[in-house]
């Protein structure tokens, strides 16, 4: 994927960027080319241009896209392991892979086990990163400000353990009307 001076960009678990510049360099008799990102919090990143795919460097999502994430954010389908190690390992993984369809479902994961339990410091942390991530694209997008679009995400994952909840009392009440 080729981007150009100016583009907008979201680093995998660094967020939101903007290319500065495109230049060649040479580090240890290599010659490659590098885009250089801009950070929200105003680093500066190099990324190869022949690593882009390797680190999941990709375009911010479009206006039609944040409908479509505001709809799987309020779902109601959660994916959650009682297993504390398989489920930290399945959304390290997904936090690496720079779609914000894997943040969000982290996002819901992470959001609804702590109703119900305490987090470990790690999992509160991936919690926390996952709905930077979520919130600060969105606000990019739809050029709003993060406490209105924090607003809007909590909505929306509200709406999906209501959903989830209906859903659970559903089968629940199939179950006791068969026997």
């Amino acid at each position: 994927m080729a981007f150009e001076i100016g583009d907008k960009v979201i680093y995998p678990n660094h967020g939101l960027g903007v290319i500065e510049r495109i230049e060649t360099k040479t580090i240890m008799g290599t010659t490659c080319g590098f885009y250089q990102l801009r950070m929200a919090n105003e680093t500066t990143v190099f990324v190869p241009v022949d690593n882009v795919d390797g680190v999941g460097l990709r375009r911010a999502i479009t206006d039609i896209e944040v409908d479509r994430l505001f709809g799987l954010l309020g779902d109601g389908k959660i994916d959650s392991h009682q297993n504390w190690k398989g489920r930290f390992k399945d959304n390290s993984d997904r936090m690496r892979t720079g779609s914000i369809y894997d943040v969000v479902e982290v996002l819901k994961s992470l959001t609804f086990l702590s109703k119900s339990k305490s987090l470990s410091f790690r999992e509160k942390r991936m919690l926390d990163r996952a709905k930077f991530l979520v919130v600060s694209e969105i606000t990019e997008v739809l050029a709003e400000k993060t406490p209105e679009v924090e607003v809007k995400v909590e909505a929306a994952l509200e709406r999906c353990f209501a959903t989830k909840a209906r859903n659970e009392a559903r089968v629940k009440a199939a179950g006791t009307t068969r026997t």
